[in-house]
């Protein structure tokens, strides 16, 4: 055995021991740190042939671990903004330079230009939902934008679907009229109404109460003077509609062409109940505030009350978490060992859903990194005591030749 090698083994457990302690100063020093994840160091020996007289010492490696796939706690907060992942899975954020990471850290705010952004400057990415649902590319992060606050400013959007439900009387006479009205909306945002007016077109005869039917017909109010249909409807034996359920197109005017579905009508023994007018569209208004839902869709929700469905933001995951490259920032890159990104919405394929109004903390323990530090310093203190053996043997040998 060489008293070089006992230096060295003894610098080796000195190294090993501050990389340990480097660990402990990070993860106190995050304690408070929304997502961020606990670093710890793990030791593994490095061992040197030997002969059978004497003994190589070697060394001690040090590698270290990330306990990012353990949640830390969540903690309620009064901003909708503030997101937490409840199970697997990370939120997509950006760079400044479109550079695309993963990260838990949640806490995001708009910026100047409307961009939700959180502490550390990385942007919340999601997909549009201008064109519909957006189909996910499983295995990449393309297709995927900022999600901005600034574009839900003042909006009119027009009607194109619309739904109205009820009871009409089986024992009307031909020619008996009910009638409602309908308020919806046109390319700019004014209010259109209209009135729906069933018409019965033949007698109820209990012998033979199959194909009743009904005539549907649009008056337009405001503006007056427009008209759609008329439609039939016919109904079966049991009062449910068979045929002329969906009304289309009606072309709203300086709109878009309405489908009207009247498959929730029934006919009954009954007086007239219409029940159930849903319309899709709203007027001119200023977005009040942005809802978050579990599945990941951000809503903006306007004065009027109108709720519109925006963008809706993935979860990212990788095979193995704990092997993502730790970046500045509190935000994770893919590498070899962790495995290639897999892209999802919350809920589907395991991952965890979005809490809004809430925040992930570090999920660091203060007591065990204490004990850890403690430990730490007294394994540093007994390697230096090897190191200063190893040194007083050395004067030792050079002190027989005096």
């Amino acid at each position: 055995m060489s008293l070089y090698g006992v230096l060295r083994t003894g610098v080796s457990g000195m190294n090993a021991q501050s990389n340990k302690l480097g660990t402990v100063a990070d993860n106190i020093a995050n304690a408070n740190t929304v997502g961020y994840k606990r670093a710890s160091a793990e030791f593994s020996s490095l061992v040197l042939s030997s002969g059978k007289g004497s003994y190589n010492s070697g060394s001690v490696v040090t590698n270290i671990r990330y306990s990012i796939s353990q949640q830390g706690p969540l903690v309620f907060t009064t901003s909708s903004a503030d997101l937490a992942v409840q199970g697997n899975g990370f939120f997509v954020v950006s760079d400044e330079g479109g550079t695309p990471y993963l990260t838990r850290a949640g806490s995001f705010v708009p910026d100047s230009e409307g961009n939700l952004v959180n502490t550390a400057g990385y942007y919340l990415m999601g997909y549009p939902l201008t064109n519909g649902n957006p189909n996910v590319t499983l295995n990449s992060l393309d297709g995927l934008e900022r999600v901005n606050l600034a574009n839900l400013a003042m909006s009119a959007n027009p009607t194109t679907q619309g739904s109205l439900g009820g009871n009409l009387p089986i024992a009307a006479a031909a020619g008996d009229t009910f009638q409602s009205s309908l308020i919806v909306y046109d390319n700019v945002g004014n209010k259109v109404q209209f009135n729906v007016t069933f018409e019965k077109t033949t007698n109820f005869d209990p012998l033979a109460p199959a194909n009743q039917q009904w005539q549907v017909t649009i008056d337009g109010v405001q503006p007056a003077g427009w008209t759609a249909g008329p439609f039939t409807l016919t109904f079966d034996t049991s009062g449910q509609i068979v045929a002329g359920a969906a009304l289309t197109p009606i072309n709203i005017p300086n709109g878009q062409a309405m489908t009207l579905d009247l498959s929730g009508m029934q006919q009954l023994a009954s007086d007239y109940a219409p029940l159930d007018p849903i319309v899709n569209g709203n007027a001119p208004s200023q977005v009040d505030k942005v809802e978050f839902g579990k599945d990941g869709t951000v809503y903006a929700v306007y004065e009027d009350g109108t709720r519109i469905a925006t963008y809706r933001i993935p979860l990212a995951n990788v095979p193995s978490p704990d092997k993502l490259t730790p970046e500045a920032g509190n935000v994770y890159s893919a590498s070899i060992e962790s495995g290639n990104v897999q892209v999802g919405f919350p809920g589907q394929a395991g991952l965890g859903s979005i809490l809004s109004g809430a925040l992930e903390q570090s999920n660091v323990d203060m007591g065990e990194e204490l004990t850890a530090m403690i430990e730490a310093q007294r394994n540093y203190t007994a390697n230096s005591k090897v190191f200063q053996t190893g040194s007083e043997l050395l004067d030792v040998l050079m002190n027989l030749k005096r």
